[in-house]
């Protein structure tokens, strides 16, 4: 176990400094949602969206998870490259354990996705956005473990692949039904019948509800617990297999 440990956390230092000395990559995988916060948001100041907490409450949420949703479900694409300039190769012939050798990249996806969390945040506040601190951090905590199980994943199903063209349609094809049905941007209460109960097939949908639970700092809600069952469960099933995947393609 400790070699298990000691090995994560010298591969999470190396692709953490790999990743500050390239702060573009922290820019761009916020401009997305920073765009959705500066020309949707204002359009919702005034539009009745049918739960607790107002506009803010509701759309910066939503907006944290699909950061999660992005940034840790394209987070293959890196490895594609590795595996490309014989990195995973070399890699593969040291007695680093195989396991680390995804935690640790694993860890510094969570931890770049809770800073520009924390920035995605920062701007709402401007913006308007008034949540408690405790419920704040109850959102990164589910955000943390979103991109825990989504890079898995990732990294799992790049390994199994062998160019970016094959690698981005499959995520696109997820992503964006999976972003589209979880409510991010509105509510799915606002949405027809039919397109309401699909909606509840989808894991993100209990996250999202769960998030916007904390921010209006409603803990006691079932949205909440809900949202923090299924992200466990959705987590626990997420790295098992990653990790059982990661290890079969030989990484």
């Amino acid at each position: 176990m400790s070699t298990v440990l000691s090995d994560t956390a010298l591969i999470y230092d190396r692709y953490l400094r790999q990743t500050l000395r390239s702060r573009i990559s922290l820019v761009f995988g916020l401009l997305q949602p920073m765009l959705f916060l500066t020309f949707f948001g204002p359009l919702l100041e005034d539009v009745p969206l049918g739960g607790e907490g107002d506009s803010w409450q509701t759309l910066v949420p939503g907006l944290l998870v699909q950061l999660g949703l992005f940034s840790a479900a394209f987070a293959g694409f890196g490895i594609i490259v590795e595996k490309q300039l014989g990195v995973v190769e070399r890699m593969r012939v040291t007695p680093v354990s195989r396991l680390a050798l995804l935690l640790g990249r694993v860890l510094r996806d969570a931890t770049l996705l809770l800073v520009q969390s924390l920035i995605l945040v920062t701007a709402g506040v401007a913006f308007g956005l008034r949540a408690p601190v405790l419920g704040v951090a109850i959102g990164f905590v589910f955000v943390a473990m979103l991109a825990v199980s989504l890079a898995s994943l990732s990294y799992a199903f790049a390994m199994r692949v062998n160019t970016i063209q094959e690698f981005a349609p499959v995520i696109n094809s997820i992503n964006l039904p999976a972003m589209l049905l979880s409510g991010i941007l509105l509510p799915m209460a606002l949405a027809p019948a039919w397109l309401d109960v699909i909606s509840h097939f989808v894991p993100f949908r209990y996250l999202v509800e769960g998030v916007r639970a904390a921010f209006v700092g409603d803990y006691g809600d079932g949205s909440l617990a809900l949202g923090a069952l299924v992200t466990l469960v959705f987590t626990g099933v997420s790295l098992a297999l990653g990790t059982q995947l990661f290890r079969k393609a030989g990484a």
